[in-house]
């Protein structure tokens, strides 16, 4: 994907450098957008490797409502375990604001619990639902960001909202997101929405569109840049875009994440960078 290598070269070209909240401080623009059409290959990039089933691990955890970081680890993926209370909790994060908006947060919601009995706003079932009933429908949105609980969660909510647009037979995705670690989080980013938007497609009857992130906060952390210029040197066209395929497949919340699977992902090799906590 060459908008990718486009964004890390204007902020390297064009970044502010700040302090943040991790302390290894970072060079950024305050804002930019990415944007890629399904129809041309799922977007895991090929200038780099980027671990598929983390990506679908996770986005079932945040389908299924679930806050208990054991539940990840049972399945090797340890991306959140620099945040993860000693017990697991993560707090009402993504999945639980998505799942249960408006809910007081009951503690983690693991493997032998679905969260049903809790109450709130099912927003993803009344996105897919609205879908069906009403597509043209301009107000199909899911949100994770809820000022009431922000204080609760292990790390406040980076892509904050996404809204499902119908253009023809084609189901588009926007998300913003108010930060943006360009180098781990917006490769992983990317993959995620795709994979929802090719799921959601799946369930109400329509082709994959075109994903777009609107970004806020769009830098690199300082211990990533020599990644970054490593990665600028790769070409993105000498490998094509995988696809991905799904079987079996029912609804959206019937799915698990070894249902899908990628095809023809080659890339160049991986680039090792530590993730600012």
């Amino acid at each position: 994907m060459r908008g990718y290598l486009d964004l890390l070269e204007r902020i390297l070209a064009t970044g502010v450098e700040k302090s943040d909240r991790t302390g290894t401080g970072t060079i950024g623009v305050s804002s930019a957008m990415i944007q890629h059409d399904l129809a041309k290959g799922f977007p895991l990039l090929t200038t780099k490797r980027v671990h598929p089933k983390s990506v679908f691990v996770e986005l079932e955890f945040f389908i299924r409502g679930f806050t208990d970081n054991n539940w990840l680890k049972e399945r090797k993926v340890t991306i959140w375990n620099e945040w993860a209370a000693e017990n697991g909790d993560l707090g009402p994060i993504y999945g639980f604001q998505w799942r249960h908006s408006g809910a007081p947060y009951p503690g983690p919601i693991g493997i032998h619990r679905d969260g049903s009995d809790i109450g709130g706003v099912d927003q993803l079932a009344v996105a897919i639902e609205t879908l069906k009933k009403n597509p043209s429908s301009r107000r199909i949105m899911v949100s994770a960001w809820n000022p009431e609980q922000l204080d609760q969660m292990a790390l406040q909510p980076c892509h904050v909202s996404y809204q499902f647009i119908v253009q023809g037979d084609r189901l588009d995705l926007n998300w913003y997101q108010r930060s943006v670690d360009s180098m781990l989080g917006l490769p992983f980013n990317l993959a995620s929405y795709a994979c929802l938007v090719h799921l959601v497609a799946k369930e109400v009857g329509l082709r994959e569109g075109v994903i777009t992130g609107f970004l806020g906060d769009t830098h690199i952390y300082k211990n990533h840049l020599e990644g970054a210029r490593e990665q600028l040197t790769r070409d993105p066209d000498k490998y094509p875009l995988p696809r991905i395929e799904t079987e079996p497949f029912t609804r959206v919340f019937d799915w698990e994440w070894s249902h899908s699977k990628i095809v023809g992902y080659e890339h160049y090799p991986a680039i090792k960078l530590e993730v600012a906590v």
